[in-house]
């Protein structure tokens, strides 16, 4: 095998890595601050791809331009549903909540099913199936596109999160959401936020997907599996974690794929998300309680 072939399927587990990050960053806040697993984050981030085929076939406009209406749609939709679903359950344990957006992951499913058939949809642009070229190394142009968006949708959440108003209230409903309610932190609102942020970052990474490769309307459940795994490995909450651990994730399932094939790929993430989360259940980065 030529070094060319190893370099570049490296690379491209790396810039993979970081859309992979990007997409479990808004599973990794929202169970950090409200301690929910929510089951519909990757019908959450399927939803984001079919909303760029949409507003593409209306108006044209290139998916990577449109990224910022698609997040801003999905922060108006997840955040009543939020409101209205998950809140009133609040307080009444994690079996609830957690069923609930298990429910919605198959209401979503049927929708998608109902108005997009079962049909596999790209969305295709010219930057999809072109190269981007270091010498001898080739990497898809798509895959450099999104780990500079990805990082940099990280950065902004973590800028946010650590220096913003909004931050200090999101660390303290993490923290202690009571003891948060007692100083004046409306932690109903921070939850409502905190779940429209993750949508958002979901879906983004979802058009990163939809443009690079392929979708259906049940393509949401290997993410969500990924996005576990990132998170396990990267601790819970943790967005410097999240970021190195899908970059990781990205570069062993690369390897995996290099030397087992194709087939293998999503197997030997979930290998290493078992074995981190018997070993080291906080996660590489997380913090043990």
């Amino acid at each position: 095998m030529s070094f060319e072939i190893i370099a570049s399927n490296l690379l491209s587990g790396v810039l993979w890595g970081g859309i992979l990050a990007l997409i479990a960053l808004g599973l990794s806040i929202v169970l950090g601050v409200m301690r929910l697993i929510n089951l519909a984050h990757g019908e959450i981030m399927v939803a984001g791809a079919y909303c760029a085929l949409v507003i593409g076939s209306l108006t044209g406009l290139d998916p990577l331009i449109a990224l910022p209406l698609i997040a801003a749609i999905m922060v108006v939709v997840a955040v009543p549903l939020q409101q209205l679903l998950l809140a009133p359950l609040a307080g009444k344990g994690a079996e609830a909540p957690m069923m609930t957006t298990f429910a919605v992951s198959l209401i979503l499913q049927n929708l998608f099913l109902v108005g997009f058939s079962a049909d596999t949809r790209s969305i295709g642009q010219g930057y999809s199936t072109q190269p981007f070229s270091i010498g001898p190394i080739s990497v898809p142009l798509i895959y450099v596109l999104g780990f500079v968006i990805s990082v940099g949708i990280i950065g902004a959440v973590y800028l946010l999160v650590n220096r913003s108003a909004f931050g200090r209230d999101l660390r303290a409903s993490a923290l202690d959401p009571v003891a948060a309610a007692s100083v004046g932190v409306n932690v109903r609102r921070v939850h409502a936020l905190t779940f429209g942020l993750g949508a958002a970052c979901a879906a983004t990474g979802g058009v990163l997907v939809g443009i690079a490769l392929s979708f259906t309307p049940t393509t949401g459940a290997a993410y969500l599996l990924t996005s576990f795994a990132i998170v396990v490995l990267g601790g819970m909450g943790s967005i410097f974690g999240t970021l190195v651990a899908g970059i990781v994730l990205g570069v062993i399932q690369s390897i995996g794929a290099l030397v087992l094939g194709d087939g293998f790929r999503d197997l030997v993430g979930l290998v290493l998300f078992l074995a981190v989360l018997a070993v080291r259940p906080a996660g590489l980065f997380g913090r043990r309680t």
